[in-house]
């Protein structure tokens, strides 16, 4: 009788691993931004609405085991995001529902070549100047509940000029609403991720120690308004032009404070007891 034929393949001689010499320990993700995923997730199963205030950082902190200081920084990565916005002395209030973003990929890329910031910038631009674009340009025009989102998001960013953790969370919703008023859902997911992950690298150091940028304390709310309202009007107004060109300024004064961010802090030198 036949002897079934083997279904055993060939040996083959094993090959040398390559050796990947850029292989290190990775980098454990900071309990603040789980939390701050967390959060983010809680808001969504929960149906937390828009305006809606968080619990306290105490709570927080006793609910998640977790400390007051990394609560805080948790919500002031929320607050990036223009999902949260920190009233001091009030509490957190949710600004908006979370939406789709790509920020994870792009942070990771951040991560490993902090060089490519200027190439990040030049993307957010890119996206923003589209936006206003196809919004100034849309046929039919903006209605009237789109006009209105974008002033009142514009009058929300006036209103916080002055109080930085209100003003950061209003000026990413005031972009995100422009860009949304587009009409097309993926390019605004596409200018969120990428504009989150911009206000993560230029305002790290706010988020890990709470410390406001010195360019945000020493700029009135005059010239902050200046940098936006001129985005808001010419889109409305439907002038393309007007709109790309205020885009770009803003770029520019966003560039010059990512650079001044990144040069090292002055040392002040100790207080001298009299």
């Amino acid at each position: 009788m036949a002897q079934p034929a083997s279904s055993a393949r060939p040996s083959r001689a094993r090959q040398g691993a390559v050796e990947l010499p850029g292989i290190a320990p990775l980098r454990v993700t900071r309990l603040s931004d789980d939390l701050a995923d967390e959060i983010r997730r809680l808001i969504i199963s929960e149906n937390v609405r828009e305006g809606a205030r968080l619990p306290s950082e105490r709570e927080l902190a006793e609910r998640f085991g977790a400390s007051r200081p990394t609560i805080s920084q948790a919500l002031r990565t929320l607050s990036l995001m223009g999902l949260v916005e920190i009233r001091r002395g009030s509490g957190a209030y949710v600004l908006r529902r979370p939406e789709t973003m790509v920020t994870a990929s792009v942070n990771l890329m951040l991560d490993l070549d902090e060089r490519s910031a200027t190439d990040l910038m030049r993307l957010r631009l890119w996206l923003e100047t589209l936006g206003v674009q196809q919004a100034a340009n849309r046929q039919p025009a903006l209605d009237d509940t789109e006009v209105d989102a974008i002033m009142t998001a514009l009058e929300r960013l006036q209103s916080a000029a002055g109080n930085a953790s209100q003003w950061i969370a209003e000026d990413t919703v005031f972009h995100a609403t422009v860009v949304r008023s587009a009409g097309n859902p993926y390019l605004a997911a596409l200018y969120e991720g990428v504009h989150t992950a911009v206000l993560s690298y230029e305002f790290k150091y706010w988020v890990e120690t709470d410390t406001v940028p010195d360019w945000l304390t020493k700029t009135g709310p005059k010239e902050q308004m200046a940098l936006h309202e001129p985005i808001a009007r010419a889109v409305i107004g439907r002038d393309a032009d007007a709109a790309c060109a205020a885009v770009l300024k803003h770029h520019e004064v966003m560039a010059q404070h990512i650079e001044a961010g990144q040069r090292p802090p002055e040392r002040r030198r100790p207080a001298r007891h009299r």
